[in-house]
C-alpha cells in the first residue's frame, strides 16, 4: 500500500516529475561534491591534523563505511514508514555532521564526524532513487535516471575544483561549512514542493537480527579490509565474510526480510547488472583520490590547479550520462553499459604507466576517455536493475544500489589503502617515498583494469531487460 494517492490528472504527474526530479538531484548534487572536494583537500587536512598516508584514506573510507551500514536498514524503514521521512532526516543529519567536522579539532574528531555524515547520507541515497522510481513510469524512467546522474557527477566535477578554491583561500573547514546552506536549501525544498509520502511495504517490519549481522559484518570486513596485511585486519575481514554469509542465510528464513536475497537468486538481470556496478565502482572511485595527491606531490601543483584538472573526468560524466540514460530507454541496456566497462579498462591500463614526467594533457585525454566509459556504463545499469524489480521492492533494490555502490567504492579505498600501507607503509608522503607511492598507484591501477575486465562478463551475460 502506497500513502501517495496518484496525481487525479496528467498535469499534476507532471509537477510531481518535475518536484522529484529537482529535489533528487540537488540531494545527489551534494555527497558526491563533498567526497571529491575533500580529496582535493587532503594535503591540507594532513599538515593542519597531523595524518599520516593511512589515515588520510580513512578520511573517504570512514563515511563510506557509514553509508554502507546504514542503507539497506534505511532502506527498509523508508518502505515501511515513508520514504520522504528517511529522506528528511538524513539530510538533516548530515547537514549538521558537515557543521560539527568543519570544527574538529583532531583526526579522530574529523573521522567521528565522518562517519555521522556518512549515516545522513546513506539515509538519503537508499530513498532518492526509490522516490525518483515510485513516480516516474517506466518509459521515463531512463531519462529521470540519466538526470540523476548527472547530477552525481556535476557534484563530482565541481567540487575538485571549487574545493580547490576554498582550501587555497579559505582552508580546508570552508568545505565542511558549504554544506549549511546546501543541507539547509535541501530540507527546505523538500518540505515545500516533494508532495505526499511513498510507502509501498507498510504490511512488512524492520528485521532487527538481521541488521544487526550486517552492520558488524560490513564494519568487520571494511576496517579489517584497511589494516592488512596484519593478522588482526585478516580475523577481521574473516569474520566480516562469515558474517554476510551468515546475513544471507538468515534473510532466507526471515519473515520480513531487510533484503530480498531472491533477488539474487532468482532474478538474473538484477544480480549480474548489480555484480557489474560492485565491479565498476571497486575499479574507479579512487581514481580521484589517486590521482589528486600525484597532481598536488608528484607535480607540485596547487590544489586549486589540480582541482580544475581533475574536473575533466566528471564533467564528461555528466554530459554524457543524460544521453546515455535516453540511449537505455531505446537501446538494449547491457551493450551500452558493456562498452562502457570496455572503455574504463582502456582508461585504467594507460595510468598503469604514469611517470613523474607524464604530460598534463595526457592525463587530462585519460580523465575524459574514463569519465565516457563511466557514464555510458552507469545510467543504463541503474536503469536495467531499477526496471528489473516490481514496485513494491523499489526501496530495496534501490537500497541494493546503492550498497553495491558504496561497496564498491569501499573496495577500491580499501585496495588503495592497503597498497600503501605495504608500499609507502605509516609514514607522511614526501620525497623520500616518492617512488613507492608512485608504484603504490601503478598497482592500484593494475588491479582496477582487471576488476573491470571481469565486470564486462557479468555486464554482457545480465539478460535482456523486458521492460527498459
Amino acid at each position: 500500500m502506497t500513502a501517495n494517492p496518484a496525481p487525479s490528472t496528467a498535469g499534476d504527474q507532471a509537477t510531481l516529475e518535475r518536484s522529484a526530479l529537482a529535489v533528487a538531484t540537488l540531494t545527489s548534487f551534494m555527497g558526491p561534491f563533498m567526497i571529491s572536494s575533500v580529496n582535493v583537500a587532503l594535503p591540507a587536512i594532513q599538515t593542519d591534523l597531523g595524518m599520516n598516508a593511512v589515515q588520510l584514506s580513512w578520511v573517504a573510507t570512514s563515511y563510506l563505511l557509514a553509508v554502507a551500514m546504514v542503507l539497506l536498514p534505511a532502506g527498509k524503514i523508508a518502505d515501511i514508514h515513508g520514504r520522504k521521512k528517511v529522506f528528511t532526516a538524513g539530510l538533516l543529519t548530515y547537514t549538521l555532521a558537515s557543521i560539527a567536522a568543519a570544527f574538529a579539532g583532531n583526526a579522530a574528531g574529523l573521522l567521528v564526524f565522518r562517519v555521522m555524515q556518512g549515516l545522513g547520507a546513506g539515509m538519503f541515497v537508499s530513498t532518492g532513487m526509490a522516490i525518483l522510481t515510485s513516480i516516474f513510469p517506466p518509459h521515463k524512467r531512463g531519462r529521470a535516471i540519466g538526470m540523476y546522474v548527472a547530477a552525481v557527477y556535476g557534484g563530482l566535477s565541481v567540487g575538485p575544483f571549487a574545493g580547490g578554491i576554498l582550501v587555497q583561500e579559505f582552508g580546508w573547514r570552508s568545505i565542511f561549512l558549504l554544506m549549511l546552506p546546501l543541507g539547509a536549501g535541501s530540507i527546505a525544498l523538500t518540505l515545500a514542493f516533494l508532495k505526499g509520502e511513498w510507502a509501498d511495504g507498510r504490511s512488512q517490519r524492520l528485521d532487527l537480527k538481521g541488521s544487526a549481522i550486517y552492520t558488524v559484518a560490513i564494519l568487520a570486513l571494511i576496517y579489517g579490509a584497511s589494516i592488512l596485511p596484519s593478522l588482526h585486519g585478516a580475523v577481521l575481514v574473516a569474520v566480516g565474510l562469515v558474517g554476510l554469509v551468515c546475513f544471507f542465510r538468515q534473510q532466507r528464513r526471515a519473515a520480513h526480510p531487510l533484503f530480498e536475497v531472491a533477488l539474487f537468486a532468482e532474478n538474473r538481470t538484477f544480480t549480474f547488472s548489480s555484480l557489474a556496478a560492485l565491479l565498476n565502482y571497486s575499479a574507479t572511485f579512487a581514481v580521484t583520490f589517486l590521482m589528486s595527491l600525484y597532481l598536488q606531490y608528484l607535480k607540485g601543483m596547487e590544489p586549486r590547479a589540480a582541482g580544475l584538472l581533475l574536473m575533466a573526468q566528471p564533467v564528461v560524466m555528466a554530459i554524457c550520462s543524460p544521453l546515455a540514460g535516453r540511449l537505455a530507454d531505446r537501446l538494449e541496456p547491457r551493450l551500452l553499459a558493456s562498452a562502457g566497462m570496455a572503455i574504463t579498462v582502456a582508461g585504467m591500463l594507460v595510468f598503469t604507466r604514469l611517470q613523474p614526467g607524464t604530460g598534463l594533457t595526457g592525463i587530462v585525454c585519460n580523465l575524459v576517455l574514463l569519465g565516457f566509459g563511466f557514464a555510458l556504463f552507469s545510467s543504463p545499469n541503474m536503469s536495467a536493475i531499477m526496471g528489473s524489480v516490481p514496485k513494491e521492492q523499489y526501496g530495496i533494490a534501490s537500497g541494493a544500489v546503492a550498497t553495491m555502490r558504496l561497496m564498491g567504492q569501499m573496495l577500491s579505498m580499501a585496495i588503495a589503502t592497503v597498497v600503501l600501507a605495504l608500499l609507502v607503509g605509516h609514514e607522511t608522503i614526501g620525497p623520500d617515498n616518492f617512488d613507492r607511492f608512485l608504484q603504490s598507484i601503478r598497482t592500484v591501477f593494475t588491479i582496477s583494469a582487471l576488476l573491470c575486465t571481469i565486470g564486462i562478463f557479468f555486464s554482457l551475460f545480465r539478460g535482456r531487460l523486458l521492460h527498459p
